[in-house]
């Protein structure tokens, strides 16, 4: 007969095994952190199974006011790496990292972007697009980034390049997952290579003189350094800058000269500033993009992928009709 303590004792060593099984699992799994959804989103991509992932700003937040939370404190001061995008996007970050106590290995995914100043795109001058903001404007559009777009992303080659730089940091990080990391990586670069390639065919199809695209706030100078096409919007760099009444008439002649045929709103921004341009300047809205977040997961822009795809469609319809 088998004793109770026999059975006990070997309850006892199962529980044992398997918590070490346990937690050489959780082991396997390297907590990090990323500041907004669309960087979070490249960040699994590339860790996979082998990281516990925390995003900061979630799906249809605006990092551009954001403000963090204790819990926010807590998943910096547990991570091993914190990635973000830098170029003055997370202006709440130093602080964070400081209250926070994280000895994390803070990553800037941005690093090696050629970037664009403020207002800087394929075909338009710089300063012929800044002259026409008053200097209280321009000093309030610009004062989180400075002179530079932070917006990268916006760009499918420059989110490849942000890719590049989370596999290096994961691997230098946890080289255990180095063969892991470097085939996501093969994999999801392989992905966006199509996706750029579907965005440069998508524009072709617009006609020449009808990608000028208006939206709430400038987050699309590299989606239009990198596709030839002209971005306007009232709102300037930062959703916190407010659009002075002499840029927002400005803009309304502007479509009524140029007969922009769309404008579109922004899933992070309030509408109706831009529904009222629209409507003085006799175009329609062309429908919302996805800027500085994803949409929720069931969302048309869950994903990075989906939400440049979502874009592109957007833009091709609203200014192709």
């Amino acid at each position: 007969m088998i004793s109770r303590r026999y059975v006990i004792t070997s309850i006892s060593a199962l529980a044992l095994t398997l918590g070490m099984g346990v937690a050489a699992h959780a082991d396997d799994h390297i907590k990090v952190v990323a500041s907004f959804s669309i960087l979070g989103d490249l960040v699994k991509e590339v860790g996979g199974g082998h990281i516990e992932l925390t995003t900061l700003v979630g799906p249809d937040g605006d990092a551009h006011v954001y403000s963090p939370s204790p819990a926010d404190a807590k998943a910096m001061a547990e991570a091993k790496v914190v990635f973000v995008n830098g170029l003055g996007f997370e202006g709440w970050i130093e602080r964070l990292v400081q209250s926070s106590g994280s000895k994390a290995q803070l990553v800037t995914v941005s690093k090696g972007i050629e970037t664009i100043a403020f207002g800087e795109e394929e075909g338009r001058d710089r300063h012929e697009k800044e002259a026409k903001h008053d200097h209280d404007h321009a000093k309030a559009a610009k004062h989180d980034h400075g002179d530079i777009d932070p917006h990268a992303w916006q760009s499918v080659g420059n989110a490849k390049t942000y890719v590049m730089n989370i596999r290096d940091a994961l691997i230098a990080a946890a080289p255990e997952g180095k063969d892991a990391f470097e085939a996501n990586t093969k994999a999801y670069l392989a992905r966006l290579d199509a996706l750029d390639a579907e965005v440069r065919a998508a524009v072709a199809a617009i006609p020449e003189k009808s990608r000028t695209v208006i939206t709430s706030h400038d987050a699309f100078g590299y989606f239009a350094h990198a596709y030839g096409i002209e971005i306007e919007a009232p709102q300037g760099i930062s959703t916190e800058a407010e659009p002075t009444a002499k840029d927002v008439a400005k803009l309304i002649t502007q479509i009524k000269e140029e007969g922009v045929k769309a404008i579109f709103v922004e899933n992070i921004t309030d509408e109706r500033m831009i529904r009222r341009i629209a409507e003085e300047g006799g175009a329609k809205i062309g429908g919302a993009l996805y800027s500085d977040a994803l949409s929720q997961p069931d969302g048309p822009a869950g994903t990075y992928i989906d939400m440049v795809r979502h874009n592109i469609r957007t833009l091709t319809a609203g200014l192709s009709s």
